[in-house]
């Protein structure tokens, strides 16, 4: 990830949600989505789909229109009157905004900006690639906004593909930051997803979940959890050994006009395999 029509009337979609069994938050696991999976779409019309799909959670991502009449874009540059905007929105479909990225910025005055936007909107973890020059900005940041910092993985070769070059960036900064696992990203890159995440343990904050129709090719796409290769129920045990406590974003990169009925099955299929 680089930086809607409405599924439903607003009756529907709220008493579907009503009506929805959210067994993993049980285990402390928040199931949503990464805004980003409906990227064709306004951050709306994405939350419309994500109420339609069962869930309760929703990481932004830089850049996504507002819509619901507002043309502005959900970055720090939001104005107040979106910035109120979007909570309204939020607060109309009961989902939560729990995390925001995958960010950059280009300096330690941008970087301030970008926490100060998410502590205003209630973002819990802020999911990002910084420069590796810039990690000790954004560990300060950490702990002067108290928010939690994901490091999250692109395939092979950024720099963080690896979870060795995750930890050494980790290593001697706040305890705030910790690694936004990518279980795909790994699986194209030709990394164990039950090896990364052992070797993470207890430095996990977030993670982008998926399934794919390949392991080991760069170019391997979504399927609904638990028909790929990833072994949904085998990265579900790990975390429950680890005691993981976080939110899970669905990042469905497929099928991309029409791809909510998938995440509403991968949804499902996570909570069947608990």
């Amino acid at each position: 990830m680089l930086l809607a029509t409405s599924c439903a009337t607003n009756g529907k979609a709220q008493q579907g949600n009503t009506q929805q069994s959210f067994p993993e938050e049980k285990l402390g696991w928040k199931l949503g989505a990464q805004a980003y999976t409906f990227r064709m779409f306004s951050f709306a019309d994405a939350l419309n789909k994500i109420d339609s799909a069962g869930l309760r959670f929703v990481e932004a991502f830089p850049g996504q229109t507002i819509g619901a009449g507002s043309t502005e874009k959900m970055t720090y540059e939001l104005s107040k009157e979106g910035r109120d905007l979007v909570k309204k929105l939020l607060k109309d479909k009961k989902i939560t905004l729990h995390a925001y990225g995958v960010v950059g910025a280009k300096d330690a005055e941008e970087w301030d900006k970008v926490f100060a936007f998410a502590k205003d909107m209630g973002v819990k973890v802020i999911n990002c690639e910084p420069k590796e020059e810039m990690l000790d900005v954004v560990s300060n940041l950490a702990d002067k906004y108290d928010i939690l910092v994901g490091i999250h993985n692109h395939p092979t070769p950024s720099i963080y593909w690896n979870p060795d070059v995750v930890l050494k960036a980790l290593d001697g900064r706040s305890k705030r930051m910790g690694a936004t696992a990518d279980v795909g990203h790994w699986m194209r890159s030709g990394l164990n997803p039950i090896d990364c995440l052992k070797k993470l343990e207890g430095r996990i904050v977030h993670l982008h979940f998926k399934d794919l129709n390949e392991f080991g090719n760069k170019k391997a796409h979504d399927v609904p959890w638990g028909t790929g290769k990833l072994g949904l129920k085998e990265v579900q045990a790990e975390l429950k050994r680890q005691n993981f406590k976080g939110m899970f974003s669905a990042e469905y990169e497929y099928n991309w006009e029409n791809n909510m009925p998938e995440v509403k099955e991968s949804a499902q299929n996570f909570r069947t395999a608990l």
